[in-house]
């Protein structure tokens, strides 16, 4: 099954926008509110398919989510239907640590109007909701989130950091190395099967809505809004359904759905 850009835009709630920055924002923006980050797929010990045609099936036709390389795999083709110039990035996630680990998550450095710009649509944490601008260490305000994107010398690598209520939070590190589809390969298989991967041992969802950002880490339920958590606990089944059926808008299978459920101790 071919990628066909007004499926794409269909599936993401969008007429189709110009090549520009304004153009690209609207897709990220839009990419992120429609689709879920969700890692089902490993949790359940399925390696997932990179191969175009299976990723169109999944999320495009099944109605289901996915994690960097099958989201970002389908804005990959997304950005070359319109027409924009990019480069595909192969990062290092932080997530507060000093220095990242292997490089296993994708994102792009895409050109318009001139700029060079950070743009992901498959961090499954609290990455910005439009891109942004590569070629700056200056605070970039998204509603109410603050980002920058500093240089840091010892590494050699542009490290992405969210202000935080206990200061810079560091998301991932990358520079700007050549990418193959043999390093998203291994990397696929790093996220999906290493003991140590933390999207191969446990449940994440992520979500940005037109107030903020919702996310489920196990049981764990959380909801960003105005620059406030609010957190609970699910405790039963029927509280997982609605959250991933409804919330994350995910089109799992009940077969699915009840494994993780035993996974979590719900059932």
């Amino acid at each position: 099954m071919t990628f066909r850009i007004d499926d794409y835009l269909t599936r993401i709630g969008l007429s189709q926008p110009e090549s520009t920055a304004a153009g690209l924002a609207q897709l990220q923006q839009a990419q992120l509110n429609a689709i879920a980050f969700e890692n089902i797929d490993p949790l359940l010990g399925i390696l997932p398919n990179l191969e175009m045609s299976a990723m169109v099936e999944k999320v495009l036709k099944q109605g289901r989510g996915g994690y960097c390389f099958e989201l970002n795999g389908l804005l990959a083709s997304a950005l070359d239907e319109l027409g924009f110039n990019y480069q595909p990035i192969m990062a290092r996630v932080r997530m507060g640590r000093s220095e990242g680990g292997p490089r296993h998550h994708l994102a792009f450095i895409v050109e318009a109007d001139g700029e060079s710009w950070l743009v992901d649509a498959g961090f499954g944490g609290p990455a910005a909701r439009f891109p942004l601008l590569l070629n700056s260490q200056q605070e970039q305000q998204q509603a109410h989130d603050i980002y920058r994107i500093r240089y840091e010398a010892a590494s050699g690598e542009n490290v992405l950091e969210q202000y935080q209520p206990d200061g810079w939070f560091a998301l991932y590190s990358f520079d700007r190395a050549a990418v193959r589809r043999c390093d998203m390969d291994a990397a696929n298989m790093l996220c999906a099967t290493w003991e140590q991967s933390l999207l191969a041992r446990n449940l994440l969802l992520c979500r940005y809505t037109e107030f903020g950002r919702i996310q489920l880490f196990n049981s764990n339920f959380s909801e960003f809004r105005a620059g406030a958590q609010h957190s609970l606990t699910i405790e039963t089944v029927e509280q997982l359904n609605t959250l991933v059926r409804n919330d994350f808008g995910i089109a799992v299978t009940d077969s699915k759905l009840t494994y993780i459920a035993k996974h979590l101790g719900l059932a």
